[in-house]
């Protein structure tokens, strides 16, 4: 199969126009399976408190996600065993703000946690919000059994 430069459409024969670009093209087109979003506890509406530019660059990072790969941004948060639960972090001149997600599953990313970070002390995450992120991420845990098990009611 040859690869090579599409001349533009011809509006006098679309059909043909078509099929030449369908025949060149179709190894470059590649299929992406996009793994569903989920919330977990309040995340979602917790996102939508965050200021707009926060909101976008977040769900930049978790569209990313949800098509296998990684944003340039985001890195694995310390303490959850590896690179399966992420954050990803955006300075604003309100604060800083933190979205945190596990990719850890077939099934979905889970998003269990977004905040904007308010401890002085370094740039560790705080107690509490470590706490919110392993509860739900056992909440996540137990959905994707759920649906492993096809008792799916989680929806």
């Amino acid at each position: 199969m040859r690869v090579g430069k599409v001349s533009p459409p011809n509006a006098a024969h679309p059909a043909a126009t078509l099929a030449a670009y369908t025949s060149s093209r179709i190894i470059s087109i590649v299929t992406e399976k996009e793994k569903p979003l989920e919330w977990i506890g309040s995340a979602r509406k917790d996102l939508m408190a965050l200021p707009v530019h926060v909101r976008k660059f977040f769900g930049h990072a978790l569209d990313f996600a949800q098509r296998g790969g990684k944003h340039d941004a985001a890195k694995a948060l310390r303490g959850f065993g590896g690179s399966g639960v992420l954050e990803v972090v955006e300075n604003d001149a309100g604060g800083t703000y933190r979205a945190v997600y596990t990719v850890r599953f077939e099934e979905a990313v889970f998003v269990l946690h977004c905040f904007q970070k308010k401890s002085k002390s370094g740039i560790a995450t705080p107690r509490e919000d470590t706490d919110i992120i392993r509860a739900r991420l056992k909440v996540a845990e137990a959905i994707v059994k759920e649906i492993r098990n096809g008792k799916a009611t989680h929806r």
